[in-house]
């Protein structure tokens, strides 16, 4: 680089294809693709009260959804009961199968995500963990 720094979105889309690159085959190796990921790991913190909600969560338009969670409860890894409040709605909620495999899947994101930081020392390493889940908390709140 000549001196002057990249654009952060530009910085963001290059980390974030290279994290999805290597993130990939891992999930594949479970099973299971990134956005039926980003599903699991939204529904660990407990169950979507609707369909609607959960693809607010996920940022996934709702038509795109329906053949995710379609995926994933016929491999028993979520299940989809009627709301009793409103029969219309559906809840959204992790099987025990579903949090293992989110597990395992975490686990293994987590080897690639060390390796892939290994180059950078740990207490750098450290402080970029802890401001990019930042952002990312402030970004998904507003």
């Amino acid at each position: 680089m000549t001196g002057q720094r990249h654009d952060l979105g530009a910085s963001f889309a290059r980390l974030t294809r290279a994290m999805i690159d290597a993130e990939t085959p891992v999930l594949d190796a479970h099973g299971v693709d990134m956005w039926e990921y980003v599903v699991l790991g939204a529904l660990e913190s407990g169950a979507a009260p609707t369909q609607v909600e959960l693809a607010a969560a996920v940022r996934r338009d709702k038509t795109r959804l329906i053949p995710i969670l379609d995926r994933l409860e016929a491999r028993g890894l979520l299940s989809r009961t009627p709301d009793p409040a409103d029969r219309r709605n559906r809840v959204v909620a992790l099987t025990d199968d579903g949090r293992a495999v989110l597990a395992a899947c975490r686990h293994d994101v987590r080897a690639v995500e060390a390796d892939f930081l290994a180059s950078v020392p740990a207490a750098k390493r450290r402080v970029f963990v802890e401001v990019l889940d930042e952002l990312a908390e402030r970004a998904s709140a507003g």
